[in-house]
């Protein structure tokens, strides 16, 4: 398998002012985006998505993200970026037009006209692939500059039919021409060129619900044309021979930056990122994130590692300048959002809901508020869902998109496409259930599995279908340990024996501690694997109100090592408190060590008492409380005064140590108003679990020991100020609370 770097190497009108009662105005969209382009560089991009491959492209399963991966761009390219909508050309596998289907022709043609011939200096290019990728015999390849040198050569796979598949001809489209195509615009002195490539080429098949975006070369070799076209640029571009290209290659003499969605060795990850939505995991959280907060390369792409590394082991790699804004275009003076006003007609208001947190955007309810503002920053009205995002369209063109109506606004509202909204308050469905996925190395005891985990209250087991794929969006897989799932373990270290029966990720990772003995029954393992499923369950229900980038909270959260305080290893905080910062964000290694005490590090910036609640989840999925811990869970202990951080785990306290490899993850939940019920609930389990001894103890509380699910559940009534339980739905306010998320390698 050749290196991954080697691949990337070569590769207005103001509208009238509107009262509550009148909102007739038309689709603005196309005129807002030029008003937002004007006095700035010209943007152009070229935008390809590919779900559906010829059937003689050897491979069992289609693709279904690539074209959302499309469409969340181009909204992000236009409203975000200030990109005009006609400087934009989409091609993808689901056009009827054939000029706009992503045939290897069509996608070099655009290249070369839309981008290329069009572009001057100062220019501003996007070019953005979803598809599967391949890896072909190099012709011609370069072995000086590459020390690990293989003869591949990386290539995106297009949608055309193979007819001399007999003769192991691909008409792909190599990293060598994409370096090529990159030459041509440095020619003409375009140096900010960004090149977005959300495939991979090492895998293939499905992992657990996900599909690997890899073609099997089967060492395929490039068609004759792709040859020809690479010694046509050649001869353009004055390079006279093979050497004098290598000489450019290895020098990596190519202009802007490449982001390549997985490293060598990793895969690239297509599936349901939430409930019936269908996207490229990279390209998925890489456009949440850019709608929220905008930075460097470099900065941008350490943080969508942290959601990343929850879900799969893809780590996205750049080849370029990281220090630059993404897309060369600095925005710090546009206010973070969660998504835009797409169309408004009579008293209909569309939104586009591209930046909003993955989990509430999962379970979005009616009712649920935003506030419209300007590029300024200014509030200029309220509106509530009627219509949560449309996430079982079929057709799948305005997934993101949700329906609303105007609550509230100023004496005078110039309302129109484009503005931007962020979210005020969301609504906590009544008994939220986790999905728990049947591996088909269950076999014969999938019925058995399926009986059993529905006696779990609000856990349902769903099945593999034909293609090994599930109907709904899984959070964990039920499966065997068998010689297949051992290969597609990233984690070779403690594997669990073969015929051990367990939990593994959405990705199939395996869950640390979860499989038990060989020969154990499912019907023995299901009932050993209870508790975890209900910890998982409430965690599942707790993060319903992850919101950094929403809260109206000030408060920021770090973890470090006892004996290197100043040197921290994670951190995060809310939006509030990046808006405020006037440094650049630093970037950490998010690397516990093993067998270090460490602490957490909470800071209230807000002008209030606010009241907070720590819960640790270890490697093995397991949740802790680790603030308030056994001697300190009374209510008023839960306070943080303003300007007064607190820690937790300092000396004399709770003791924090990792002491297994993998992936770990924090909670912090902050609010205003009191978490008595919580608090009752956890002293409650603590006299359970001490047997009503009233002695010191300096240690977390391990939720799974009681009812975690009706830990989660008096949390959220506190969080809410409601008192209905689970059977209702709960509204929570961004002005009231701050739940925070912080992932980390523990090795």
């Amino acid at each position: 398998m050749m290196k991954r770097r080697n691949f990337l190497q070569l590769t207005g009108s103001t509208l009238a002012a509107l009262g509550m009662s009148h909102l007739d105005i038309i689709n603005q969209g196309n005129r807002y985006a030029k008003v937002l382009a004007e006095n700035t560089p010209r943007k152009l991009a070229l935008l390809v998505g590919i779900n559906k491959y010829p059937k003689n492209r050897q491979f069992s399963n289609e693709l279904k993200g690539c074209v959302n991966d499309v469409h969340m761009q181009k909204e992000l390219l236009i409203h975000r970026f200030g990109f005009c909508p006609d400087d934009i050309i989409t091609l993808d596998s689901e056009q009827t037009r054939d000029e706009l289907l992503p045939t290897r022709k069509n996608i070099l043609h655009k290249f070369e006209e839309h981008l290329i011939k069009q572009t001057k200096p100062g220019h501003i290019v996007v070019f953005h692939f979803s598809g599967h990728g391949i890896i072909l015999q190099d012709p011609k390849p370069i072995k000086d500059c590459n020390p690990n040198f293989l003869e591949y050569n990386s290539a995106l796979a297009v949608m055309d039919d193979i007819d001399d598949i007999k003769d192991k001809y691909v008409l792909d489209i190599m990293g060598r021409t994409l370096f090529l195509l990159r030459l041509a615009l440095l020619k003409q002195d375009v140096t900010k060129v960004t090149m977005l490539l959300d495939s991979c080429f090492s895998g293939g098949g499905t992992r657990g619900n996900f599909v690997e975006r890899s073609l099997p070369g089967n060492g395929s070799e490039p068609h004759p044309e792709e040859i020809a076209y690479q010694k046509s640029w050649m001869d353009k571009l004055g390079i006279k021979d093979e050497n004098a290209f290598k000489e450019l290659r290895c020098r990596n003499n190519g202009n802007g930056i490449v982001i390549a969605s997985s490293e060598k060795g990793t895969q690239s990850y297509d599936g349901q990122i939430i409930p019936q939505l269908d996207a490229g995991a990279f390209t998925y959280f890489l456009t949440q994130y850019l709608w929220q907060e905008t930075n460097t390369v470099g900065k941008i792409i350490t943080e969508i590692k942290n959601p990343l590394s929850l879900l799969s082991k893809q780590k996205p790699v750049v080849d370029g300048d990281k220090t630059q804004p993404i897309f060369f275009i600095d925005t710090k003076s546009i206010p973070p959002s969660e998504g835009v006003i797409s169309k408004i007609k009579g008293e209909e208001i569309t939104l586009w809901l591209g930046g909003v947190e993955t989990q509430s955007l999962a379970n979005m309810q009616k009712n649920a508020k935003f506030a419209i503002f300007n590029n300024h920053g200014e509030v200029l009205g309220e509106v509530a869902l009627t219509s949560p995002p449309n996430l079982l369209d079929t057709k799948k063109t305005n997934i993101l998109e949700a329906k609303a109506k105007l609550l509230s606004s100023l004496a005078t509202l110039n309302l129109q496409p484009g503005m931007f909204i962020k979210e005020i308050s969301r609504i906590i469905p009544a008994n939220l259930q986790l999905n728990i996925g049947l591996d088909p190395s269950l076999t014969k005891d999938i019925g058995d599995a399926r009986k059993n985990i529905s006696q779990i209250n609000r856990i349902e087991a769903i099945p593999a279908q034909a293609n090994t794929l599930y109907s709904k969006k899984v959070e964990y897989i039920l499966g065997r340990m068998t010689e297949e799932n051992r290969k597609k373990q990233t984690n070779r270290e403690d594997l669990p024996d073969i015929d051990t029966i367990g939990l593994f990720s959405e990705a199939l990772e395996f869950i640390p501690g979860s499989f038990g003995k060989p020969g154990e029954s499912i019907t023995d393992a299901i009932s050993r694997l209870k508790p975890k499923l209900t910890s998982f369950l409430a965690i599942h229900i707790l993060k319903q109100t992850l919101n950094p980038n929403s809260s109206k909270l000030d408060v920021e959260a770090s973890i470090s090592l006892l004996e290197q305080p100043n040197t921290i290893i994670t951190k995060t905080q809310t939006s509030r408190v990046k808006s405020n910062q006037t440094q650049p964000n630093e970037t950490y290694s998010r690397v516990l060590p093993l067998n270090k005490l460490f602490q957490f590090e909470i800071k209230n910036n807000t002008d209030d008492n606010l009241y907070v609640m720590v819960i640790l989840i270890d490697v093995t999925g397991k949740p802790y409380v680790v603030y308030p811990y056994q001697n300190r869970i009374k209510n008023e202990t839960l306070q943080i005064k303003p300007g007064e951080p607190l820690i937790v785990g300092k000396l004399g306290q709770i003791e924090l140590k990792a002491v297994e490899k993998g992936i770990a993850e924090a909670l912090i939940v902050t609010s205003r108003s009191e978490l008595k019920n919580a608090a009752k609930m956890l002293q409650q389990l603590v006299r359970e679990t001490r047997g009503g001894g009233r002695g010191e103890a300096n240690q977390p509380i391990d939720i799974s020991r009681g009812e975690p699910v009706a830990v989660i559940d008096d949390l959220l009534d506190d969080l809410s100020g409601s008192r209905g339980g689970s059977s209702q739905p709960r509204e929570v306010k961004a002005e009231n609370i701050a739940t925070l998320s912080m992932s980390f390698l523990v090795g």
